[in-house]
Parts: structure tokens; C-alpha cells; sequence
């Protein structure tokens, strides 16, 4: 699930971004050359193409650090070297997953106003010693000589049309031995109005990812969280039906259903829950 501010702050930040942050940082050491770029606010940053995201439970599950620092734990084997998080949003899962090995981070946001969000949260330099970079955009818009050790989407590729050409591309990205990193909402059955109000276009099983395996790369890691979980989202599902959770429903789910989720994942071997996760190795 991806983040954003309330309305009210994302119209002021998407105003004081058409001065401060049309553009982002050059990335010469990862790219082997230099794009274009401007000064704004004495942020160096090179002119992308800018969306806007239409969610507006970013703001909500930035709270959820439990989770958020459950599933770092899980994939921090997986992430190294230069990293690229596609889809970094407000920056609300960058501090959990970094943490403080990696030689650098960018974070491709293609919403401005949420870019200069994380920009804003992290003082625009680094994240446990590891410096930060900022890229507006999608990864169409990176160069194809952009290399990264490790791609991440983070509750992000159900939110991509095309995720069969995403993951292609991304596999083209990936430095020898990389990996790309995805977690997502579990199974369709449990596709719901929040669903549909936040843009996902689907959820996965760990076989429907399997299936997304780019040419190139082979898939090393497979698992589902949060089985516990579960439960709340098929209630929502099935009942509830709500659009947006509330922040007590997401502070009750961290709280007190995670803990029972790390004790029923490890007892069922992570084969059932509400997310799931894969990972990719470049051949």
C-alpha cells in the first residue's frame, strides 16, 4: 500500500513542488553518465515525467511499524548494495528497510508531491549514514544503463497495469547476481473496496508471481505473512466492506494481530497470509 498526505497537504506540497521539485538527483555514479538537471532549493535533480497518485491511505499505514519492521527483518538478506525503490511514496517504509549496509538508495516516486514528502521527512540527505537520492518518475524514465543491486517493490507492482513488463524491465536494471523484491497484497478472493479505492488492479498468490518470473532471473525466495491477517482482510471483504480502515483498526492490527501473525506464520511455514512476498536473483 502505498502513502499520501491528506488532501489539504498534498495540494500545498504539489504547489510548493512546481518551484522546488519538478526535477531529482543525477545518479552519476549508478548511471555512468550524466541526464539532465537543475538546482531547486539546492537539491541537484533531473527532470522526470510526474503523476499523481489518486490513494489516500499512505498517511495511515505509516504508523504500522510492527509490520513495516516484520517484513524488513524478512527481506534484509535480499537488500544491498545500490537499492531502488520504485514507488516510494512518502518514504514511510524506506527508514525500516534500510539499514545502514547498503552503499546507496534511491527513491523513484513518479507523484512529485509525495517525493518531496519523503524528501522532506528524511532533510533530503540520508538514512542511517546511507545517502538518499531522489528520482521523480517511473522506471521507463531511468537510463538503460541504470544498474541497482537490489529493486524493491514494496506494496507497489498491484498498483502496475503491466506487471509482466514491469518486472522485465526491472530485470534489465539489476546488476549481475541482484534481485528484485516484491510484496503484495494476498489473494484475490480477498480483493476489496479499499482495494479498488486505492488502485490495485489485483492481489497475488505465490504461484501467480512464480508465473511473472522475468526472463534472465529465477525465483529464490517465495512466502506468505501475516496469516492471522488473514481473517481482518476477509472480514472487510465479506462484512465490512470499508474503502479505508480507520487509524484504530490499523493500530489494533499491528498491535495485537501481528504478534499472533509472527507466532502462526512460523508455526504454518508461511503458507497462508494476508501479503506475500518474492524474490528474484539476476542469472
Amino acid at each position: 500500500m502505498r502513502a499520501v498526505p491528506p488532501e489539504h497537504v498534498h495540494r500545498r506540497m504539489r504547489e510548493r513542488t512546481r518551484g522546488s521539485l519538478a526535477t531529482v538527483s543525477p545518479l552519476m555514479s549508478l548511471y555512468g553518465h550524466r541526464m539532465p538537471q537543475s538546482d531547486a532549493g539546492g537539491l541537484r535533480v533531473t527532470r522526470m515525467n510526474a503523476h499523481t497518485y489518486p490513494g489516500t491511505e499512505l498517511e495511515l499505514f505509516q504508523h504500522a511499524v510492527h509490520w513495516k519492521q516484520y517484513y524488513a527483518n524478512r527481506l534484509a538478506p535480499y537488500i544491498s548494495g545500490d537499492v531502488l525503490e520504485v514507488g516510494a511514496g512518502i518514504g514511510g517504509t524506506t527508514a525500516h528497510l534500510c539499514s545502514g549496509t547498503q552503499r546507496s538508495w534511491t527513491c523513484l516516486e513518479p507523484d512529485a508531491a509525495l517525493l518531496e514528502a519523503a524528501r522532506a521527512r528524511f532533510n533530503g540527505g540520508s538514512v542511517k549514514g546511507v545517502p538518499l537520492r531522489w528520482q521523480i518518475g517511473t522506471l521507463n524514465d531511468l537510463p538503460s544503463t541504470a544498474r541497482f543491486n537490489t529493486i524493491l517493490y514494496i506494496d507497489v507492482l498491484e498498483h502496475i497495469e503491466h506487471d509482466r513488463d514491469e518486472l522485465k524491465a526491472a530485470r534489465s536494471h539489476l546488476a549481475d547476481g541482484g534481485h528484485i523484491v516484491v510484496l503484495s497484497p494476498a489473494h484475490q478472493w480477498l480483493y476489496s473496496e479499499f482495494d479498488r479505492a486505492v488502485g490495485h488492479h489485483r492481489r497475488y498468490t505465490a504461484a501467480a508471481l512464480r508465473a511473472l518470473t522475468p526472463s534472465g532471473a529465477r525465483l529464490v525466495h517465495s512466502e506468505y505473512l501475516d496469516s492471522f491477517g488473514t481473517l481482518l482482510s476477509a472480514t472487510n471483504r465479506l462484512f465490512l466492506r470499508q474503502s479505508r480502515p480507520t487509524s484504530a483498526q490499523i493500530a489494533f492490527w499491528d498491535r495485537w494481530v501481528l504478534p499472533v501473525s509472527k507466532v502462526t506464520d512460523r508455526m504454518l511455514g508461511s503458507v497462508i497470509g494476508r501479503s506475500v512476498v518474492a524474490v528474484w536473483q539476476r542469472e
